[in-house]
C-alpha cells in the first residue's frame, strides 16, 4: 500500500462517515447523492492503486 492509495481510502471513509452524519441530520438529498458519488469515488480509486491488482 503506497501513501495515495491510503490517503484515497482515508478520504473516502471520512467522506463515509460524513454521509451518515449528513442523514442523521435530515439534510437535502442531493447534498447526501453529492458526497456519496465523492465518497465512492475515492474509495474506488484507492482500491484500484492499491498493487495486489498487478
Amino acid at each position: 500500500m503506497n501513501g495515495l492509495s491510503t490517503l484515497l481510502i482515508v478520504v473516502g471513509l471520512f467522506l463515509v462517515g460524513g454521509i451518515v452524519s449528513f442523514v442523521k441530520q435530515q439534510m437535502p438529498k442531493s447534498l447526501v447523492v453529492l458526497l456519496s458519488v465523492a465518497a465512492a469515488m475515492c474509495l474506488v480509486a484507492g482500491v484500484m492503486r492499491l498493487e495486489v491488482w498487478s
